[in-house]
This record gives structure tokens, sequence and C-alpha cells, in this order.
């Protein structure tokens, strides 16, 4: 049952509020665990939360609403692309399969699924929804620099401990006990978490129904436009955070803190600076992430919304391979990242650049991006058009 746009942008609205609930959750508890006392106790952790979700889903099965299949959309939609893109090698293969198409009835029309004009519609929806998709892969490589090149920034930041100061008289133990409980710097993600968690309902309960009835409320697309300017934001302000950490560095500037079983030379400047990136990525992922879930549910043809879901997570993923190629590319010798001595210090290597270098990207793409999207509203609003006529004369 589709119970509209507004009804999936609620569901996707809290979808996301879910997810980053349970993220709390394991950002202050495992990650205290992993950085204080022992990594295989912190991942012991969320490996029990799994076997436990999958025995509930197991048990919970029963009560599910399931469809029996219909038929895979994926080989139908991988022959019409052979046939556009490759149409000598289509007619090759369309022969071979015609010899013996005699000897077998046709399966096709005794199972329920898209007939071949709705494959064909469905494909030119597809080859309209993928490019607006494919644009996305650059915000993904900005987005998850919050869990590697942040978190390596701040491992170099000034981290401070959870029991700075005791009494005089309080015993040698406790004090290096406690001296010895630093503040994880994955919690610095919480930052990230926490407006999601905040600004989520205020959006779906204040913002989304007052613009709604004002006819102000902009589209999936539009939102996804403002999510990456932030993204593009959140990569400045830690170019800019790292070129005056690097100030320090080039001073001789620092402070050796131990972080689990290593030991890091920091810049005297607090952890707490990489506070406004770490907003703004959070912002970003509001308007990017949860409409960009929302645009590829909601203009997906129905019988192919879970390939179109699984694409979307998909992309995300090459996002991330793409940024990690990317730092391999530049820890190279003579790039930017290039480390030698220890891959994990990043007091020689000026990775200011590579955060300017992401903010290139990600405007370039933005741009592209807007030219898209225009078009791709613009060609549907003029579907719209057209069908109106239809249906007063009908």
């Amino acid at each position: 049952m589709d119970l509209g746009r507004h009804a999936n942008q609620r569901f996707f609205n809290w979808f996301y509020w879910s997810i980053n609930l349970g993220a709390v959750l394991s950002l202050l508890v495992v990650a205290f665990i992993q950085q204080n006392i022992s990594f295989l106790v912190g991942y012991c952790i969320p490996v029990g939360c799994v076997g436990l979700a999958f025995f509930i889903f197991l048990f919970a099965t029963p009560s599910f609403v399931t469809k029996p299949p219909t038929g895979s959309q994926v080989s139908s939609m991988l022959k019409l692309a052979l046939q556009n893109c490759c149409p000598r090698l289509w007619h090759r293969h369309s022969a071979r399969d015609s010899l013996g198409a005699h000897l077998l009835p046709d399966q096709r029309s005794q199972q329920p699924g898209p007939s071949p004009q709705e494959d064909i519609a469905n494909f030119q929806v597809l080859v309209k929804i993928l490019p607006v998709m494919v644009t996305l892969v650059p915000y993904w490589m900005v987005y998850f620099q919050m869990q590697s090149t942040y978190v390596l920034q701040g491992l170099h930041l000034h981290i401070p401990n959870i029991f700075p100061n005791y009494p005089a008289n309080s015993s040698v133990a406790l004090r290096a006990q406690g001296s010895s409980y630093k503040i994880p710097e994955a919690w610095l993600l919480l930052a990230n978490v926490v407006v999601l968690l905040i600004l989520v309902p205020v959006k779906d309960h204040l913002l989304d129904p007052l613009l709604l009835r004002r006819k102000l409320l902009p589209s999936a697309l539009q939102k996804m436009a403002l999510g990456m300017f932030f993204g593009f934001t959140s990569v400045i302000v830690a170019g800019v955070l790292e070129m005056e950490r690097l100030e320090y560095i080039s001073h001789n500037q620092t402070v050796s803190q131990q972080i689990g079983q290593n030991i890091y030379y920091a810049a005297p400047l607090s952890i707490w600076w990489q506070i406004p990136q770490y907003l703004l990525i959070g912002i970003s992922e509001i308007f990017a992430s949860i409409p960009g879930l929302e645009f590829a549910y909601s203009e997906a043809p129905r019988s192919m919304q879970g390939a179109i879901m699984g694409i979307f997570f998909c992309l995300s993923g090459v996002g991330s391979l793409l940024g990690s190629s990317l730092v391999a590319l530049l820890s190279l010798p003579g790039g930017w990242l290039h480390c030698p001595q220890d891959s994990g210090n990043i007091n020689k290597c000026r990775m200011d650049l590579y955060f300017f270098l992401l903010a290139g990207i990600q405007a370039a793409t933005t741009i592209l991006f807007i030219g898209i999207t225009g078009r791709y509203e613009r060609a549907a609003q003029g579907r719209a058009s057209q069908s109106c006529p239809r249906r007063d004369s009908g």
C-alpha cells in the first residue's frame, strides 16, 4: 500500500533515527572499552548483540507478511542494457537463443511478474535514476572521512583525561588507573549522532509540516544538494583545522599522549575543535542520506524497489572504496600522505591538502548533481503535465 511521499519521508526519517540510537550506545560503551580496556572485549559486545538480533529475527519470522517471489528484474535489466549498449553482441546472443526457443515452453507467461513492456518502462526509469545516484558517490567519499581521517586527525590533537585531577590523599593506584582513562576519540562521532537524534524529530514534527502547509517543502533532490553543500563545508573546516595543527607541529610544539598501546605526538590544540566538522557532516547526513533513501525508494518502479535500494547502498560502499583508494594513491612516495617512518603519524603529511582536494571534488560534483537533477525534475514535471489532460479527458 502506497501512502504517498510524506509517509515515505517520515518512514525513512525514523528508520535513520533508530539506526543512530543504536550508534549512541555503541560509541559510548564499546568505544570506551576498546580504547581504555581491550579491543577484544569491545568487539565481543557487538558480536553478541548481532547474534541476539539474529535469533530475535528468526523467532519473529511467523509474524512477518511475506509475498511470493515474482522473478528477478536484474536479468531483464542486464539484457536491456546489453541491447542498448552493445546491439551487435545482443543480436548474436538473441539469434543463438532463438534456435532453441521452440524446444522450451514460454515459462515467462506462467510466472507472475512484469511484462516485456513493463520491463522496458522500468529500464527507462532506471536509466534516469542511476546518474542521480552515481553523483552521490563523491559525497560518500566525504562522509566516510568521519570514520577514518577525522579520527586520525583527532588522535594527533590533545585528548583530555576523563579524571585529570586527584586530591593529594588519594591512593597512587587510583591516580594511576584514573589518569589512564582518556576520552575515546570515537566519542566525537557522538556530535554527528546527537545532531541526528535531535534534528530528525524536530524536522519531522515541526519543520516539515510547517513547510508543507506553506507549500515550501523542498524535494528530496533539493535536500540532497543541500546535504552535499554541508559535506563540502565539513571538509573545508577539517582542512583549516589541519593547517592550524601543522602550524604547531612546524614550531615543534607537541604533547605526547598514549592511547591504547600507541604513543601519539599531538599538537596542543584541544580535540574539541573537531566538533564543528562533525556537526556539519551530521547535518549533511540529514539532508543527503535520508532524502537519498527516500528518492531511491519512491522513484523506483514497484517491482524494482529492492534492487534500487540495493544499488543505493552499493554506491555508498563504492564511495568508501574510492576514498580508501585515493588515500592509498596519495600515500605513495611523493604523495601528500606519504609517511614512510610511521603510517599512523600524520605530522609530516599534508592532510590539509587532501581535505581541500575532497572539497574540490565535492564542489564539482554538486554542480554536476544540480544540473542532472534539474533535467530530471523538468522531465518529471513534463510527464506529469502530459498525464493531467488525459485524466481530464477521461
